[in-house]
């Protein structure tokens, strides 16, 4: 990774179970308030994605031993393939607002922790709207043309450019990196283990969760289970008969390009009218301080299949997205840019488009954190932190999650 230059972090509010600890280096560490709740002995989360392993990260932190269980390899999913873009205050009015902030606020905080800037690609970012006629020539976007806040390196056919979003409201990560990294943390600082192992069933004694039964027919005995497996949340018939998470396929490609300095971090978020006609495409395109560019779109509800690996990318897809990349810079055309990446991911989303996140209904003791769609990276921190509260204390103080539990759909079931 490319050298990153630190940057200044604002002060951030912390919630009440959590203390800040100022030690002799500079980094802030979240420690969690002793409390008269008896804590589980142990934890088993199901799931190595950005939710699994943040839920993972807080519990341990907060003294519980939790084991991490993970069917392929961790972030071997959307949380290895996902843009990684964060944003403070485009969720505000809708439900996910309070979970959206608190994460955003978590993401900053854990960068200035773990040295996010270097560990895995933290950085604020500058993002724009901006309109891309593929048939129009690059001549159309040319200097004496150009109005607005369109970076240089933006120099396809660009038009209408609209700043909606800046350094103190929008920033990125890698999603991969963020991932491995807090999990190498929480496995050398806080004694997660990892085992890989596909989840079979939930065991249960009398109503009360005490493990997890996997393919093989190991048994991780927990005091706690936490099911954060995205779309394949739907192989447990326990939730199957509560709610429904179905898959959004999304594609991607990474791009190399042979001069990457002179890419600026500006988020872009195209409409992207096609040469051929038809409705307008929605592509984002997200440049790394890896020197990489990310370009993401071409999404459509899709079946889960059993492994992640899998996934497949659609050939039209991705060369769909490589006509958006050359549309929007010559910098980024074949020949000047190498593809590293075509790939494929599906985003879990439950039928109401809200997180499924909280104790599932009569099952005392297992717990469900999924449905985050798009979200996941952005909503990875808060999610994590709120599921340790629950799971610990019987209730969270970061985000108030009673819209999430999944006892909303009880009504819908019942009609």
């Amino acid at each position: 990774m490319s050298v990153i230059p630190a940057l200044p972090f604002p002060s951030i509010s912390v919630p009440r179970k959590f203390q800040q600890l100022h030690l002799k280096s500079p980094k802030l560490f979240l420690i969690r308030s002793s409390m008269d709740t008896p804590q589980p002995k142990h934890v088993a989360v199901c799931g190595g994605g950005v939710i699994g392993v943040c839920t993972a990260y807080f519990l341990s932190k907060s003294g519980a031993n939790v084991t991490l269980i993970e069917q392929s390899a961790v972030a071997c999913a959307a949380s290895g393939k996902a843009g990684g873009f964060l944003a403070l205050d485009w969720c505000d009015g809708g439900p996910v607002a309070s979970l959206a902030r608190a994460s955003f606020n978590l993401h900053r905080l854990l960068a200035q922790e773990l040295d996010g800037p270097q560990s895995y690609g933290y950085r604020p970012l500058t993002t724009l709207s901006v309109s891309v006629d593929e048939s129009l020539s690059s001549s159309s976007s040319s200097s004496s043309n150009r109005t607005g806040p369109l970076p240089s390196w933006v120099n396809g056919p660009a038009k209408s450019p609209k700043t909606i979003g800046s350094s103190d409201s929008t920033a990125q990560v890698h999603p991969q990196l963020f991932t491995k990294t807090l999990l190498s943390i929480a496995m050398e600082d806080y004694g997660v283990e990892l085992v890989i192992g596909k989840a079979e069933r939930i065991e249960m004694v009398e109503g009360k969760t005490r493990g997890v039964v996997l393919e093989d027919g190991r048994e991780i005995v927990a005091d706690a289970v936490v099911l954060a497996l995205g779309p394949w949340t739907k192989r447990f018939s326990l939730l199957g008969s509560l709610f429904r998470v179905y898959g959004i396929k999304a594609h991607s490609i990474v791009l190399e390009p042979k001069e990457p300095d002179r890419i600026t971090p500006h988020a872009l978020f195209l409409t992207y009218y096609p040469a051929q006609g038809g409705k307008p495409m929605d592509p984002e395109v997200y440049p790394r301080p890896t020197g990489e560019v990310y370009i993401c779109g071409m999404s459509a509800q899709a079946e889960v299949p059993d492994d992640p690996a899998q996934i497949t990318p659609v050939p039209e897809s991705i060369n769909a997205l490589k006509r958006v990349a050359a549309s929007v810079s010559s910098h980024l055309v074949e020949g000047e840019a190498a593809v590293k990446t075509e790939q494929a991911c599906i985003l879990p989303c439950s039928e109401d488009d809200v997180p499924i996140i909280g104790e599932v209904p009569g099952v005392k003791g297992c717990y469900v954190a999924t449905g985050h769609s798009c979200w996941g990276i952005l909503n990875g921190p808060a999610t994590g932190a709120a599921m340790a509260e629950l799971v610990l204390d019987g209730h969270a103080s970061i985000v108030d999650l009673s819209r999430f539990n999944a006892a909303r759909f009880a009504s819908v079931l019942k009609r």
